[in-house]
């Protein structure tokens, strides 16, 4: 079943549009460019504007060593998305490794009170922001590789419905017209809610995805930019 703007899931009530436009409404408040945000990076791996073949056979290859894990049960959901970002991966990933800190760069997340030092087993409480049918989280640490550039969470609690669910982000550097960029790669697995379709459920979860890769993006590049002005000491 293709999904459409209209889909939701009857327990998550959130459509597309409106997710899209909480997160847009949350770029905004960042102090997003609507008009530099239309140049950025772009995600799936069959859309990305001159990579071409090369570039779909590394992410490929990525997902296959990092991601592949993920392997869902008949009750569940997975899937991955792919985000490319002009800004170099070192910059991309001193936002994504901050398992303390999600808000620098998730539009939905209000607070985090993250528990013990940022290390394998760290537990955060994550206040959601009002738009989305929750209002905390509770998540673990369970990976972070600060050489290979990989982060992994799984949920252990929280008022919502995404039981069992894990992610991984994997960050990687490439060239983006002639200059450092970054390719950065999310995967998840989710139990499908009782009610729910699979479709229902990859839909709604990629949804969120991609207001965060694209306010990731946007905060880097917007970094990027601003290290690029200043003066070398």
């Amino acid at each position: 079943m293709e999904p459409n703007e209209s889909s939701s899931l009857p327990s998550l009530p959130l459509t597309l549009s409106q997710l899209v436009m909480v997160g847009e409404r949350e770029r905004g408040v960042r102090g997003g460019d609507p008009a530099a945000e239309s140049e950025g990076g772009g995600w799936w791996a069959d859309q990305m504007d001159g990579h071409g073949c090369t570039g779909n056979m590394m992410e490929a290859e990525l997902v296959r060593r990092h991601h592949r894990h993920h392997e869902p049960r008949d009750d569940q959901c997975s899937s991955h998305l792919v985000m490319h970002i002009k800004a170099p991966v070192h910059l991309v990933w001193s936002l994504v490794r901050r398992f303390d800190q999600p808000q620098k760069y998730k539009p939905f997340v209000s607070h985090c009170i993250a528990q013990g030092d940022l290390e394998i087993g760290s537990v955060r409480e994550v206040n959601v922001k009002s738009g989305l049918p929750a209002t905390t989280s509770t998540e673990r640490l369970e990976l972070l590789d600060d050489d290979e550039h990989v982060l992994s969470i799984r949920i252990l609690g929280g008022d919502h419905r995404l039981r069992n669910y894990s992610s991984v982000v994997t960050v990687h550097p490439e060239i983006i017209d002639g200059r450092p960029g970054t390719l950065v790669i999310e995967s998840f697995v989710v139990d499908v809610p009782d009610g729910n379709t699979k479709d229902e459920t990859c839909y709604f979860v990629e949804a969120l995805i991609k207001c965060n890769l694209k306010s990731l993006a946007n905060v880097s590049e917007r970094l990027a930019v601003q290290d690029a002005a200043q003066p070398n000491l």
